[in-house]
């Protein structure tokens, strides 16, 4: 049974996934925009807004902390120079999924996932 358990596996064992999502978030926050399938989207959200919300804290630990999981000096600098003075006011909702459709090759959902502009308000259905 699965009760309980809140992360997907996505058939890979623990130090593939956990290696796949450092690179993720990292190419993610570099570029504020990526294309991948819906399920990896949804768990790169995860660690990408606790990426963003370390930066919003600024101190030298939340500093180091965003290091030991981002592969880049330069992706950690753009984090707390430029994306976290830009989501200050904001509380949480930084990323934005936008379904794509399928993929050719193997009918996987795939989605983009970019960060919000500061301006912008969530929307309610």
């Amino acid at each position: 049974m699965r009760h309980r358990k809140d992360r997907r596996k996505l058939g890979r064992t623990t130090s593939h996934r956990k290696a796949m999502l450092r690179n993720m978030v990292t190419s993610f926050l570099e570029h504020g925009k990526i294309v991948t399938t819906d399920a990896k989207a949804k768990e790169l959200r995860r660690v990408a807004e606790k990426m963003i919300t370390l930066g919003k804290r600024g101190s030298l630990h939340a500093r180091r902390q965003a290091a030991s999981f981002i592969m880049s000096r330069a992706v950690v600098k753009k984090l707390f120079e430029e994306l976290s003075p830009r989501y200050s006011e904001r509380a949480g909702g930084y990323t934005r999924i936008v379904k794509i459709g399928h993929r050719v090759g193997d009918n996987a959902p795939m989605s983009v996932i970019e960060l919000v502009s500061e301006g912008e308000k969530g929307t309610s259905k």
